[in-house]
């Protein structure tokens, strides 16, 4: 089991929101409306852990391992949406979430191919530590400084227990998980080719809710992310290929093989889609 091993060690690091904010140091005037409007966002953004973790509960009924780590992140993620509530509620209470607001993020996930949702959850801690770590540079207050650049380091090591079970994973699944894996993989670092914002968050989730089944959908400003991105903390093309290179060096690792490209990740996915059995059809009556 890797739970308790992980457990020991998110423990050893773990932050307290009293004593390891430096709440003291507050500049109201560095503060600006725009930004604490984009603090609200990623607070209700943060939130959206709760149904996430429903779902990997859903999707992981065989696996208590797992599903165990579930407290660990389930935790820390609901902490990150709660320090940033924290803040609002101490120098911009007016902008602080209603609990209306947590709860439209709240809705049920269809199923999906627990390998993809992992390796899709990697991706995207990946991803959002370099948000963040772009956020704590773009504000100015610093305060929120310091907080972008403490969840930013949370994510990172949630990446890395992610990698924990994809590697267990691979030696239980062989290329079934390798396939699943260089799927997402190649996905997640395309995304300028994309239009979107690749991230778990802006992902259609549930028919049922279409066209309001991202979770970004579902927020106070629907269009705030991709403006956030763009305009405000500017994550350009230089941060993108930060993000593609960390997905392709894990790869590598995860596979012992050296992808320098995505076309060359998606040549070895095609190698190991190869070697899978085919999907089995429907025989009708």
């Amino acid at each position: 089991m890797l739970y308790p091993e992980l457990f020991k060690q998110l423990e050893a690091v773990r932050w307290d929101m009293d004593k390891d904010i430096p709440w003291d140091q507050f500049d109201a005037a560095k503060l600006s409306d725009e930004q604490a409007q984009t603090i609200k966002m990623n607070a209700i953004t943060e939130w959206a852990a709760l149904p996430a973790t429903e779902m990997f509960l859903r999707d992981n009924r065989d696996d208590s391992d797992f599903s165990a780590f579930m407290s660990i992140w389930f935790f820390e993620e609901q902490k990150h949406s709660l320090v940033l509530m924290e803040y609002l509620r101490r120098f911009r209470p007016d902008l602080a979430p209603t609990e209306e607001e947590l709860h439209e993020v709240r809705f049920e996930f269809d199923p999906a191919p627990a390998l993809e949702t992992l390796m899709l959850h990697f991706c995207g801690e990946i991803r959002l530590n370099h948000w963040y770590r772009r956020a704590a540079e773009w504000h100015t207050e610093p305060v929120i400084k310091h907080i972008y650049t403490t969840l930013s380091q949370d994510e990172a090591r949630h990446g890395g227990a992610y990698l924990r079970y994809m590697k267990r994973a691979i030696a239980k699944f062989g290329n079934e998980a390798k396939a699943a894996f260089a799927k997402v993989g190649v996905l997640m670092a395309s995304a300028r080719r994309t239009a979107q914002a690749l991230h778990p968050t802006n992902l259609h989730v549930s028919k049922a809710h279409y066209p309001r089944d991202t979770v970004q959908s579902r927020l106070p400003n629907p269009q705030w992310l991709e403006h956030w991105l763009s305009e405000q903390i500017q994550f350009d093309a230089a941060w993108e290929s930060k993000v593609v290179e960390r997905i392709l060096h894990n790869m590598s690792l995860l596979m012992e093989r050296s992808f320098k490209t995505v076309q060359e990740l998606n040549r070895f996915r095609k190698e190991i889609a190869a070697t899978l059995p085919p999907a089995p059809t429907y025989q009708g009556a």
